[in-house]
């Protein structure tokens, strides 16, 4: 829950790898070691990325008894690892810790008998079955993959940024808004993922800065016309950010005119980013299709141009960009990937309610 002082509750995020006493982590406990360097491990199922939809595809394809390897990369849980106070995944009327959240859905995951690997994966190669993909040094071997390796919000590259990220610094305008009810705000972009969270983020704050390091903008006519006749919303072109203010939570702007050079402060309480994220699909577009903004493309809710891998969550949902979408996703993905295994004969029908 939230206080009065500080709009992401005091919750803090560690940005080291070790894990703290104050910030759960989703790579905990299960078996780690399946192979070692150099040698390989067998699968039927492989899920590479370990947020929503990977861990939920790992939960119900273990139940389905698939005995998944989860490839969860070296930072494993996903966006919700940054994300303080989740209060609009169901289930959790008073709101739960992102990483709270991440680490719970991992141990049920692990409970059915996944395995899991903290890595981050080198290549794949899915030119035929069984499919391979490397990680550290071990190739692992699967029937079937479910790719789930999520997006990366950009960022401005600020050091005062990346340490007040969820202390009033965030990239999700309907994951956050809330928290800053009767607050003044500022948005940073200038397309339409910027106009549009500006105006959402009206519902809650007192007034909300559009800042913008040119006098063009790439949002549509309607958006930006929307902005500037909105009462709440104040736009600021030619604006660059040089430094986010404050020590425990966001207090305040460093700014700079790109055209003049002179800087000023901007006195708010929340910083939200939205220049655009960036689908995680370096490793796969040799083999798979990619849409014009990157995102991969699927075919028949979670399949993929090549049979037996299967996509899920934000790698190719650039609309929603929500933790119970994703994990939705995932569902989807492990039965589709547990159907399709059933019809190659690769398993056996099931004889109990797995789902």
């Amino acid at each position: 829950m939230t206080d009065d002082n500080n709009p992401f509750g005091g919750f803090s995020i560690s940005m080291i790898d070790e894990p703290t006493d104050s910030a759960p982590t989703a790579a905990t406990g299960g078996p780690s070691v399946i192979a070692e360097a150099g040698g390989h491990a067998d699968a039927k199922v492989v899920i590479i990325g370990s947020g929503p939809a990977g861990l939920t595809a790992a939960i119900y394809a273990a139940r389905a008894n698939l005995e998944p390897i989860v490839l969860a990369g070296s930072a494993p849980g996903g966006q919700l690892m940054l994300t303080s106070d989740v209060e609009n995944f169901p289930g959790f009327p008073d709101g739960i810790q992102g990483p709270e959240l991440m680490a719970a859905m991992r141990s049920q995951a692990e409970r059915f008998g996944t395995r899991f690997v903290d890595a981050d994966i080198d290549r794949v190669d899915l030119s035929g079955r069984p499919f391979r993909v490397w990680a550290r040094g071990v190739e692992y071997r699967a029937q079937a993959v479910i790719v789930a390796t999520g997006a990366s919000a950009l960022w401005l590259g600020l050091d005062s940024e990346t340490r007040l990220r969820g202390r009033g610094v965030s990239a999700c305008a309907t994951c956050d808004g809330f928290f800053f009810r009767d607050r003044e705000i500022a948005v940073v972009g200038g397309g339409d993922t910027a106009f549009e969270e500006a105006t959402y983020l009206t519902r809650f704050a007192t007034r909300v800065h559009l800042l913008h390091r040119r006098d063009t903008f790439r949002a549509s006519k309607i958006m930006v016309e929307r902005a500037l006749e909105h009462p709440k919303i104040e736009v600021h072109p030619n604006v660059a950010v040089e430094e986010v203010l404050g020590e425990d939570k966001v207090h305040g702007l460093r700014l700079r005119d790109t055209v003049t050079g002179e800087t000023r402060e901007m006195p708010i309480e929340g910083l939200f980013i939205a220049i655009g994220y960036q689908p995680n699909t370096a490793a796969f577009r040799d083999w798979l299709e990619v849409d014009e903004k990157g995102y991969l493309v699927v075919h028949d809710e979670t399949g993929s141009a090549i049979d037996g891998v299967f996509i899920a969550g934000d790698v190719h949902d650039h609309r929603y960009r929500q933790a119970v979408t994703a994990a939705a996703d995932g569902c989807k993905a492990a039965i589709d990937a547990e159907r399709w295994l059933e019809a190659q004969g690769i398993t056996e029908a099931a004889t109990s309610t797995a789902w």
